[in-house]
């Protein structure tokens, strides 16, 4: 029987070839979920939604327009391509994972909230939408007479939102992205309004150097306070990319941190996010 010598050299030599699998090990958690993270237009990533779930992202939007009876996924016109749709890229892939028959990526925890960004018409768009959804009805968080139903999947819908349409019905399988900047205001909320949103600059004009004044962090944790008593989920989109912005938001207690640049938030939320006091 032959037997290998054990040399300081070959000790070296071993530890030198495992060292990046334990190091990758550590940098990338697997099963990982990042309750604070949202992927901002998932579809311009190099694997819209496998991205995100990858990278530990269980809130995720996508823009649509409907053309020709297709709900598209794309933000403007004149790049639409017809193969890219809500179904294909989303809602398929979604429901193959849950019931076990994709095997491309690690299931996240559930739910995953989907935010659809509606571009074209409200009304004929959710129409469409509505339909579409129906297919996946027993994936889908609901509201039936009142009574909110968690899915594994949310729908939320903003941009173009069909508020009205909404509003009609007692047995919804879609929810509402209310104007943050209107939270205060709202009377009709219990489980119509998932979560509460605006663009970074209507609530902050702070760009992360130096502290951010005073001022600027009150008004926000107050529109924050509103929402939460509300039980709405609060995300400044268009913010800017930055750890101290990105700090500051969670001190304040925003829910839902916006961003394009998965790996970046990713590691920010795993390792360099500071301690912080969330607002009730």
């Amino acid at each position: 029987m032959h037997t290998v010598k054990i040399t300081p050299r070959r000790i070296q030599l071993l530890t030198l070839l495992l060292l990046p699998i334990f190091i990758s090990l550590k940098a990338y958690p697997q099963n990982i979920s990042l309750p604070n993270a949202y992927a901002h237009n998932d579809y311009w990533h190099k694997r819209p939604l496998y991205d995100a779930l990858d990278n530990g992202f269980t809130h995720i939007e996508a823009d649509i327009y409907l053309r020709d009876g297709q709900l598209v996924v794309a933000h403007l016109l004149p790049r639409l391509r017809m193969q890219k749709t809500l179904d294909s890229l989303y809602l398929k892939p979604l429901a193959s994972c849950i019931n076990g028959s994709n095997r491309e990526f690690t299931c996240p925890d559930y739910p995953v909230m989907l935010m659809i960004d509606i571009k074209s018409a409200a009304g004929s768009t959710y129409i469409a939408l509505r339909q579409l959804l129906e297919k996946y009805r027993p994936l889908l968080s609901s509201c039936k007479d009142g009574v909110f139903k968690q899915g594994k999947i949310t729908i939320v819908l903003t941009g173009h939102k069909p508020v009205e349409l909404l509003r009609k019905e007692t047995d919804r399988i879609a929810f509402v992205d209310e104007d943050l900047m209107q939270v205060q205001k709202d009377t009709i909320n219990q489980n119509f309004y998932e979560t509460a949103s605006c663009r970074y600059s209507r609530m902050l004009d702070w760009i992360g150097e130096g502290p951010i004044p005073l001022k600027q962090h009150e008004h926000l944790c107050e529109f924050v306070r509103a929402a939460h008593h509300l039980g709405k989920k609060v995300r400044l989109w268009a913010s800017p990319e930055n750890k101290a912005v990105w700090n500051e938001l969670l001190n304040c207690g925003v829910d839902l941190i916006n961003t394009d640049q998965l790996d970046n938030l990713k590691n920010f939320l795993l390792y360099d996010v500071k301690v912080y006091a969330k607002v009730n």
